[in-house]
């Protein structure tokens, strides 16, 4: 397989006083499909009002990034199972944490994927599972990380498919 490149454009400029730390931490980020995501140092690093709480920050986007990738790998492996979801959500969670004098990591994601299934049977949690494990293995982005990845599915939703008239 050939090699794949990612560009994102970030494009900051000061607004406050750089000198004496009192500027803003909001900027943007620019993706090839057009699309301007505002983003910010989270305020948990950087205090209000020197970062923009209602933008994203690095760390949310590391931790939509994991969950987003497991989440399409599960989609696609569900339909090649013959399996029909009708909703998935995540309340997908990151950990920072000290990893030395210093230094701060991302350590732990924890993906809680909720899956709406259509039809009659419920796959078995055995079947569930093996999924969700093949997802993290083959998602890119969980592939490139140091995280831990936990992945602690919710109970499925099953919705029976509309009965023919």
């Amino acid at each position: 397989m050939a090699s794949h490149r990612y560009k994102a454009e970030v494009a900051w400029r000061c607004n406050g006083d750089f000198a004496e730390n009192a500027y803003s931490r909001g900027h943007v980020w620019r993706f090839d499909g057009g699309i301007e995501v505002p983003a910010s140092a989270s305020p948990t690093v950087v205090p209000l009002p020197h970062s923009v709480e209602a933008a994203v920050d690095p760390e949310e986007a590391f931790v939509a990034a994991i969950s987003s990738c497991h989440m399409l790998w599960f989609l696609d492996l569900a339909r090649r199972k013959g399996w029909t979801v009708n909703a998935y959500d995540d309340a997908a969670e990151g950990v920072m944490e000290r990893i030395a004098p210093r230094k701060m990591a991302v350590t732990r994601v924890v993906l809680r994927p909720q899956i709406t299934l259509v039809g009659t049977v419920l796959p078995g949690a055995d079947e569930l599972d093996a999924l969700h494990h093949e997802a993290h293995e083959r998602c890119f982005i969980a592939n490139s990380v140091t995280s831990e990845i936990i992945v602690e599915p919710q109970p499925v939703n099953l919705i029976a498919p509309p009965e023919e008239a």
